[in-house]
Order: structure tokens, then sequence, then C-alpha cells
């Protein structure tokens, strides 16, 4: 008998005050907020649907039948640091706020592969998407205190559903048939749940999963607009100048046949590197971040074989 809570990196439940802060500090990325709002809902609330339906159009059972049963998949590819996983961990919030319903997130961990013995990986997988059900089902039962939907988050997707037509083992094929009956029965059982899953590997997905997904979100670096809309407000109250934040914004966008800087690149290296560098002696100064950012590299790309 498999344990199955340790598949799981940790358990979220949503609404939550600091997942709501983290959705609200994502740059750039409004509009996939909203639609995989939007989209999730639909998947794991789908009373939602039904009662906008009477509302606004009644008697378009038919419709609405045709969106409730698209599968219980949404798929988040692109760059690396483009806010994918931030984006999949705290979204469980916004559709909780949004649906007045308690959501559950359910990451899972890596160790779902096992460590190559024969069926390990299969009934991993398996297990996994026994006690993601379990869940939803126990949220959706009559004894629950409020309604509940759950979230099956599979982050670097690509190592647990690789295409079957590669060459690979035949423990992971398996496991990718595992996979794919997991989200069939999520979809067979008309559950509350729904799976999100992320990749800087679209391509390398296996085709019956990407059939299965009802939407496909796509992320790549940000923009001009985008950085300045990052950097000005954190360095214009400094006392940059517009000169300076230009400079800057410049400096991480792509030139010279280099690719610009990720999200991940302008918060989590630049920005505190700026500050490290004055830290604990003196103030920050524009010149000084200016030059630090153009000597600054951005991620490589992660290169994917189609």
């Amino acid at each position: 008998m498999i344990d199955a809570v340790h598949l799981f990196e940790r358990r979220q439940a949503y609404p939550n005050p600091n997942a709501r802060d983290r959705l609200g500090r994502l740059i750039g990325l409004d509009d996939h907020i909203a639609k995989l709002t939007k989209i999730l809902a639909l998947l794991i609330h789908p009373k939602g649907l039904t009662e906008w339906g009477a509302r606004h159009h009644p008697g378009s059972d038919l419709l609405l039948d045709t969106v409730l049963n698209r599968p219980p998949l949404v798929i988040l590819a692109g760059d690396v640091g483009s806010g994918k996983t931030e984006l999949a961990e705290t979204i469980g919030d916004a559709v909780a706020r949004q649906e007045h319903i308690e959501v559950v997130l359910l990451p899972l961990s890596l160790a779902a592969r096992g460590q190559g013995k024969v069926g390990e990986m299969t009934q991993l997988i398996s297990a996994a998407f026994d006690y993601t059900l379990k869940e939803a089902h126990k949220l959706n039962s009559a004894e629950a205190k409020t309604p509940g939907s759950v979230i099956l988050l599979v982050d670097e997707a690509d190592a647990l559903a690789q295409s079957r037509e590669s060459d690979m083992h035949h423990e992971d094929r398996s496991g990718v048939n595992a996979f794919i009956r997991g989200i069939d029965r999520i979809a067979n059982e008309r559950l509350p749940a729904a799976v999100i899953m992320c990749t800087n590997r679209y391509h390398s997905l296996d085709p019956a999963v990407k059939r299965r997904t009802a939407e496909m979100l796509t992320f790549a670096r940000p923009d001009e607009a985008m950085r300045r809309l990052l950097l000005e407000p954190r360095l214009g109250s400094l006392g940059f100048q517009a000169s300076d934040i230009d400079a800057i914004v410049e400096a991480t966008g792509p030139h010279n046949g280099q690719i610009g800087f990720t999200f991940s690149d302008l918060t989590q290296r630049l920005i505190p590197t700026i500050v490290l560098d004055a830290y604990p002696d003196r103030a920050i100064q524009p010149a000084r971040a200016i030059e630090i950012s153009r000597d600054m590299q951005p991620t490589p790309a992660f290169a994917e074989a189609v």
C-alpha cells in the first residue's frame, strides 16, 4: 500500500492571503491570470457556468455541456523564468475568491517518477491520482463544510509525460500511460478537479496528453513595456531619472544577437545585485546600476529538440 501523501511537496488551501500577494506581484501576466482563472473555474466548479447559463441563456444546455465536457487539463508552456510555476502555484486563490469555494492545490513531487524499479512509476502516478480523486470526492461530499475543488500541479511535466514516440524506457512509457489514465479518470467521473502542467518543453510532451488539453497558455520573456513596468516603480523611488531606467530597460532587452532577461532574471538576480552592490556602505547610484545591468548575462533559453 503506497502512502500517497509523500508524493506531494505540500498541500495548499485557498483563499490564502500570501498566495493573493504573490499573484499580485506577477508583472505582465494580467491576461494569462484572467484567462486561467476562468478556465479553471469552469473545470473545477461547473455549477458557476450552469448558473450563468440559466441567468443569461436559458435552454442552452447543449452549448454548456460542450464547454463542460472539455478535458480537465491546462498546460502552461514557455521559456524559463517566465512565471509559469508562480502562476500555477497561486492561481487557486483567484479561483477560490471568484467562485466562493475552497480550492486545494496538490503539487506533485518528482518522487512520483520512482527509482526505475519495474512497475514503480506506474504505481506511484496511479496512487497520486487516487489521492487527488479522493480529495475531490471529499471536498464535494455532503459532509464538506463548504464546496471545494482540487488542482493537481505537475511542474516540469515533461519529466513525467514525455512523448512515447521517443526512445524511452519501458518503465517511463508505462508511467505516461498511467498519467493519461489519471486525467481520463478525472474527466469521466466529472469530479471538481483539474490538472495544471508546467513545461519548458511542450513539444516533448506525449501527443495523447496534448489532445487532452482544454487550454494551453504560452509564456515568453518580458518585452520592453513589461520590463519598464517592473523596473520603474522599484528604481524610480530611489531617484532614478527616466533616462536611467530607459538605459536599464534597453540593457536587459535583446541586443547584439543576445536574448533579453527573463522575469526571474530581473527580480531574483538584477535588482538584488544592484542592492547588494551598494549595501551596507553607500546609496545606490544610477550609473552603477546601469553598469551592472549591462554586465549581467540573461539566463540562456531552454534548447528543446523538436
